[in-house]
């Protein structure tokens, strides 16, 4: 299991001593990009990851919840992003994918909590990760989505009955709480953001999120 901390739920001002702090017990991190349109909120974008890139050798993994992702795919791997993840509710995903793959970088997909996991199980064979909301892609600490975890099974199961080499990430209220459930439904990477940079001592909330998945 990987643990993605995302800095969504950092406290800006400091981000690179947030970011230090949980470097430790972090796999890699989680940047979640908002337009505005495609979601309500807006948040980061490139000149962030740019600023970041250089003060973390973490594995920076970008969510991209922007209407046009292919017209900020260059900007984010000049930046430094390591991977950028699409969502599936835009439609055919695969120029995306070949200009991420053009740019050197990761290629991931995404669906929503209200999306069918059959619209996503087409492009398998194409990407390298497929993350799974746990919550409605808007706004952080929102509550864990329990019904998720069966698409995440059945995407589990058509992977790994095709020996696809694609990791399951889950994102959305994830805690020590429902790690251990996560984890057992078959995802590698849990992004964790409130619960852990809003804890007393974030890198501990880290280990402990660690700790319950390692119990599944």
């Amino acid at each position: 299991m990987k643990l993605a901390p995302s800095i969504l739920s950092a406290d800006f001002a400091h981000l690179a001593d947030e970011v230090a702090r949980v470097a430790p017990v972090s796999d890699l991190l989680h940047v979640d990009v908002m337009d505005g349109h495609f979601v309500p909120v807006i948040t980061i974008g490139p000149a962030v990851v740019a600023s970041l890139r250089p003060t973390t050798d973490l594995f920076l993994d970008c969510h991209l919840m922007v209407d046009n992702p292919g017209v900020h795919l260059d900007d984010f791997a000049k930046a430094g992003a390591d991977r950028c993840i699409v969502h599936v509710e835009l439609g055919d995903p695969r120029p995306l994918f070949d200009r991420m793959r053009a740019l050197g970088m990761g290629v991931g997909l995404v669906l929503n909590p209200p999306t069918p996991v059959d619209e996503v199980l087409p492009y398998l064979d194409e990407i390298d990760l497929l993350l799974v909301m746990s919550v409605n892609p808007g706004w952080g600490g929102q509550a864990f989505i329990p019904e998720v975890l069966d698409k995440v099974r059945a995407a589990r199961a058509e992977i790994d009955a095709r020996g696809l080499a694609v990791e399951i990430e889950i994102d959305g209220g994830i805690k020590a709480g429902n790690a251990g459930l996560a984890v057992a439904a078959g995802c590698d990477i849990l992004v964790a953001g409130s619960a852990v940079f809003h804890a007393a001592d974030p890198a501990v909330a880290a280990d402990e999120i660690r700790a319950a998945a390692a119990d599944a």
